[in-house]
């Protein structure tokens, strides 16, 4: 049952924590772009390129494989203990990051990272659609994706200054702070028990064997055959699996849910938007050390997307309102394609404008897209699965961010620079297409913000 808002804790608090907690996930990518030339010069770390793409990739497929886990676990026990346990999991992570000795130790500290981070986005929509009902969800949940994309823009500035001053290792650490956020997130989320039933470990197995299989096989190019074998074994061997579970009938991924046209279609609606966000905060930040840039320039130069997300704090209410989830998710696809061609001219061209620009405009898409899917599943799903729902709305919107770092790191030294943004674009041109369908086949309750 929803409740009011007023009864928990002022709408203000709730928008800050959970947009704080997004930005700090989310910066976990953005912020570690920027000083990740001066952690692979580090002599102590020892560290390849296809080991330097890893702690951006790597990080990104544990952000988007876990996100259902951790919608099932509220589902099992509500929302407290997974993400009480989830911040706890990404600071340790960030800590063991800033501590590591050798590149495969940054790369273990960072996959941990990602695990934990994986709780934030999906748990922090399902509190929200705990606390609120109707269009307030709608401004909810846009303030927080608006606010944590602002955070993770502006992350790379801080990044830069704080490189240039005490050395990358206190950047990876940053998400740490989150810990002093725990006392606040336990007052605003309610104690409650979860649905009757168990956690389906095989099912939780088989996604994540098929999803990071996918992945592994995307950064094959620049990671060599056994990476690309591992990648296509763990795939063949758990796609299959995975869709005969679903079948018998495996609570992990609720038949119900992977079988919602309405559910699937606004994730993949939106799941080009994260591609393109993550791609270029991995290719923009390199494109630009090349062209002998310093990290604190660089963090100067996404301050235009920083003002983008916070633009959008303001704008993704009125216009899922005035436009409805689908068009505002079939705009922010269609935007984010526009950024990624912007940025491959800026490749081609080396122009620094074109490549800032590209990352603002990005931006403006994330926060007008995320918030949309998320007001959109919340929607169509009834509220005994939405943590389900959620997390895999989720999951397949992450998997697209975990595609664009693979893409880009993949593709690293393997292509021109051009052409990793050139490629990715085809993710949202993707995602147009599905938001076309789904205005079409007018999916979804006939209610104010979705039509």
């Amino acid at each position: 049952m929803t409740v009011s808002v007023e009864e928990t804790a002022p709408a203000g608090t709730v928008s800050a924590v959970l947009g704080l907690l997004v930005g700090l996930a989310i910066s976990g990518s953005s912020a570690v772009a920027v000083v990740l030339p001066a952690a692979a010069a580090d002599p102590g770390l020892d560290m390849s390129g296809a080991v330097s793409a890893w702690v951006l990739s790597g990080y990104a497929l544990m952000l988007a494989v876990f996100t259902p886990v951790f919608g099932r676990l509220a589902d099992l026990l509500g929302l407290r203990r997974p993400i009480v346990a989830g911040v706890s999991v990404m600071a340790l992570g960030a800590a063991g990051s800033a501590l590591a000795t050798n590149g495969s130790l940054l790369i273990a500290a960072r996959l941990v990272q990602g695990v934990g981070a994986a709780s934030v986005t999906v748990l922090g929509a399902a509190l929200i659609s705990r606390l609120f009902d109707g269009p307030a969800r709608a401004t909810m949940l846009g303030r927080v994706a608006g606010l944590g994309a602002a955070i993770s823009a502006l992350a790379p500035l801080l990044a830069g200054l704080l490189e240039g001053a005490v050395g990358w290792r206190p950047v990876v650490a940053l998400p740490a702070i989150a810990l002093f956020l725990l006392p606040l997130l336990l007052r605003l989320t309610p104690a409650e028990r979860g649905e009757p039933g168990r956690f389906d470990l095989p099912g939780a197995t088989y996604l994540i064997a098929s999803a990071a299989g996918a992945i592994l096989l995307i950064q094959a190019p620049s990671n060599g055959a056994a990476i690309g074998f591992a990648g296509g074994l763990a795939l063949v061997l758990g796609l299959p699996l995975l869709v005969r579970h679903v079948r018998a009938g495996g609570q992990f991924l609720p038949r119900a849910v992977v079988t919602s046209r309405a559910v699937i279609l606004g994730a993949t609606a939106a799941a080009g938007i994260p591609a393109a966000w993550f791609a270029l905060l991995v290719a923009v930040p390199g494109s630009l050390a090349d062209q002998q840039w310093s990290a604190r320039q660089i963090g100067f130069a996404l301050l235009p997307a920083a003002l983008a997300a916070l633009t959008a704090i303001w704008t993704s209410r009125p216009v899922i309102a005035r436009l409805g989830t689908d068009l505002t998710l079939l705009s922010a696809a269609g935007l984010a394609a526009v950024a990624l061609g912007t940025a491959a001219l800026g490749e081609w061209s080396s122009s620094p404008a074109l490549l800032m620009l590209s990352v603002a405009l990005v931006a403006l898409a994330f926060g007008h897209g995320q918030p949309a899917m998320m007001a959109h599943v919340g929607a169509v799903t009834p509220g005994e699965l939405r943590g389900a729902a959620l997390g895999i709305a989720t999951l397949v919107f992450l998997t697209g961010g975990s595609i664009g770092s693979a893409l880009a790191g993949g593709l690293d030294g393997v292509a021109a620079d051009w052409l990793t943004p050139a490629l990715t674009a085809l993710l949202p041109l993707g995602g147009v297409m599905a938001a076309l369908v789904l205005r079409r086949s007018e999916l979804g309750p006939a209610q104010p913000g979705h039509r």
